[in-house]
């Protein structure tokens, strides 16, 4: 078990070493290559199209000259602004935030004075085809037409990337928060617990050194594993490996005073669920459940797929006298998993508990998500 689990805690210290020494994105702009963002480019020229239409025209024939006029030329500059962005990202790619501004505003400057001069340059063609009558389709002025442009684009592309910039921010920090919360979540760690191992080390010491030697092993892969940099999802039978270690922990102290029964054969091995989930909710059940009871007691742990839910339930006995019971502890520990799954999975998982005078019970439920 300790050679398995030095592999499994190996292998995810090297993938998460990996994918939080990186930084979230390489820089602040969008992938500008993506359909998605295409599209919202061709909805935005043409809802600015419009707006720019409106304002100059009445609704009448003219307006659906220039709506046409207006639409096309600023399609060519989103979409020429795009080909140029996406053509740039591997150049943009590694550059600090000011270098990626500044050449971003300076291509998207030059894009538009490119197709600026290209359109005053077709109209001026078509002006020499037709004896010199300027079409309301091309613009009469050469200069103010391109400066204007210029201008325009100078400053609603300085607050594009301004809006993308503060709303980069905005997910990096979601991120680095939310990576926060799930490592103090993994630094979590119960004084009782490791009070409770040492001092079951020490009375094995001198009875049964073999047995105090594979606590000490146990001990040490299970807390490796709790305060390893991990990723935040985990096979499921990762988890039940690890909380099956703090079982045979917990059998050496408590001997025949705990009985835990497994019931979790028909569940996936290799479903994704939060790291550090059913360990802490096995270990809220021997603290305030099993130790509590002069007889101790037996935690059940069954598990079941349900309407594409995986739904794993542990049911351990307690205390009649409600006097006897420690509350110390048992909420911060169900909130510390709930916020597990609030991260992992967002509203599509929960947990759910039923307290009655003589059984707890405690109900995880999480999506089927499998590892590729």
């Amino acid at each position: 078990m300790a050679d398995r689990l030095d592999t499994l805690t190996a292998t995810r210290d090297r993938d998460a070493g990996s994918a939080i020494g990186r930084p979230v994105d390489d820089t602040y702009l969008p992938d500008f290559c993506s359909p998605t963002m295409t599209f919202a480019i061709v909805l935005l020229a043409e809802l600015i199209a419009f707006v720019l239409t409106l304002a100059r025209q009445p609704i009448a024939d003219a307006f659906w000259i220039d709506l046409a006029r207006s639409s096309l030329f600023l399609l060519w500059i989103g979409l020429g602004s795009a080909w140029v962005m996406c053509s740039a990202r591997r150049f943009l790619a590694g550059r600090n935030t000011v270098q990626v501004t500044v050449i971003s505003l300076l291509l998207l400057v030059l894009t538009t004075a490119v197709v600026s001069e290209a359109a005053w340059q077709l109209g001026n063609y078509y002006s020499h085809r037709t004896g010199g009558a300027v079409s309301e389709m091309f613009p009469a002025s050469h200069l103010p037409f391109v400066l204007r442009n210029v201008l325009i684009t100078t400053i609603v592309g300085a607050l594009t990337l301004r809006y993308f910039y503060v709303s980069h921010q905005w997910r990096r920090n979601v991120q680095m928060e939310a990576r926060s919360r799930v490592q103090a979540l993994q630094a979590r760690i119960r004084p009782h617990f490791l009070f409770n191992s040492m001092n079951t080390i020490a009375a094995l010491t001198r009875s049964d050194p073999d047995s105090a030697e594979q606590v000490v092993e146990d001990l040490a892969d299970l807390f490796r594993a709790s305060l390893a940099e991990s990723k935040q999802l985990v096979p499921l039978r990762e988890e039940l490996e690890l909380a099956k270690l703090y079982e045979r922990i917990e059998l050496l102290r408590l001997g025949d005073r705990l009985t835990v029964e497994w019931s979790l054969d028909d569940l996936p091995p290799g479903v994704m669920i939060p790291g550090l989930s059913v360990q802490p909710l096995l270990e809220n059940a021997i603290y305030h459940g099993i130790e509590p009871l002069p007889d101790g007691g037996t935690v059940s742990i069954r598990g079941r797929v349900e309407n594409s839910q995986l739904v794993i339930e542990i049911d351990n006995p307690v205390n009649p006298d409600v006097s006897a019971r420690r509350h110390d502890g048992n909420r911060i520990a169900l909130a510390n998993v709930r916020q597990r799954l609030e991260l992992a999975f967002g509203q599509r998982a929960g947990l759910e508990t039923h307290a009655g005078d003589d059984r707890f019970r405690v109900a995880l439920r999480l999506p089927l998500s499998h590892s590729p």
